[in-house]
């Protein structure tokens, strides 16, 4: 009996950049969509397309004998729902790790010095000098601390921000305190910048609600570049309608933002489609992962960032 085991991808290219393949494994082009080019039943490892719809990713289902599940993605909320609790999970954690720091830094920093308003100045040729916040001296409160809000820290330093960080509980690491997330509401006045990178599950969902907003001082900025639903939608429409707080966010609920969403009215709220992992460095960072889940998997082993086990 042969024993080699057959990995599904969702592109020739990333076939070809992750080859060549060790003999006990087969390579086959499946994205989810098409019929694969190998029956459903011989697939035991699929490596999902990169932010495809749910509706795409729930056919992984099709393939019965799927035992390992490789995402492109860091987050993999719903997942287990989506796919079944038959197959492990297997994350691209660390992959978009500079580029979403990125995001967060960039809508920092253009919100905090009004580029939004600048470009909305030169689409009328309006010479309109002024007076922004800016990013130094502001009393940042970075809200999750795994390997991207170590990345944002990173980021931050240079920047000379009075910086707040909070984790799932209180700690001290080797950059200083960690506030556990139950103290957010009780240094929320303080907070001038809040920078949100959790991941979403029961505790973080509208972890940011009308409450939290409340407490932030007037003027403050909400930067989510973790998941929509950890910031309550209505609350914030709310809190930026007023134009009490500003918004600068690469994610939303619901996602896509649909057309007449309040927050595509307001100059003080800041819409990204969810680019923050979306750059050229993300997919040769995910051949470099791919290839050593690749030969962990040929060798019987889990590979990295298994994130739940069937």
């Amino acid at each position: 009996m042969s024993t080699q085991r057959t990995i599904s991808f969702p592109s020739q290219e990333l076939i070809d950049a992750v080859g060549p393949i060790p003999e006990n494994l087969k390579a086959v082009l499946w994205d989810l969509e098409n019929d694969p080019e190998t029956p459903l039943e011989d697939i035991d490892i699929a490596v999902l397309p990169y932010m495809a719809n749910p509706q795409t990713l729930k056919n992984v289902r099709k393939a019965p004998n799927v035992k390992v599940v490789q995402t492109q993605t860091t987050g993999f909320d719903g997942m287990i729902d989506l796919i079944g609790d038959r197959a492990d999970i297997n994350t691209a954690a660390g992959v978009h790790a500079a580029a979403t720091a990125e995001m967060a830094l960039g809508l920092a920093i253009a919100s905090l010095r009004g580029f939004p308003q600048s470009v909305r100045d030169q689409q009328q040729g309006r010479w309109n000098p002024q007076q922004w916040p800016g990013l130094a001296d502001r009393t940042v409160g970075l809200v999750g601390v795994g390997g991207i809000g170590e990345e944002i820290r990173k980021r931050l330093e240079p920047f000379e921000v009075n910086l707040l960080r909070f984790g799932s509980t209180a700690r001290t690491d080797e950059h200083g305190e960690v506030f556990g997330t139950s103290e957010l509401a009780a240094r929320a006045p303080e907070i001038e910048v809040l920078i949100l990178i959790v991941p979403l599950n029961d505790s973080t969902r509208h972890l940011v609600d009308a409450q939290l907003l409340a407490k932030l001082p007037d003027g403050a900025t909400v930067i989510n570049v973790a998941r929509g639903p950890v910031v309550d939608t209505d609350a914030i429409v709310a809190e930026v309608a007023s134009g009490r707080l500003n918004m600068a966010s690469d994610v939303f609920d619901p996602e896509p933002l649909p057309a007449g969403h309040p927050l595509w009215q307001h100059p003080n709220a800041l819409v990204i489609p969810h680019n923050g992992g979306n750059t050229k460095a993300f997919f040769p960072r995910m051949v470099k992962l791919l290839k050593k889940q690749v030969q962990a998997w040929a060798a019987g082993n889990d590979g990295e960032n298994r994130v739940h086990r069937s």
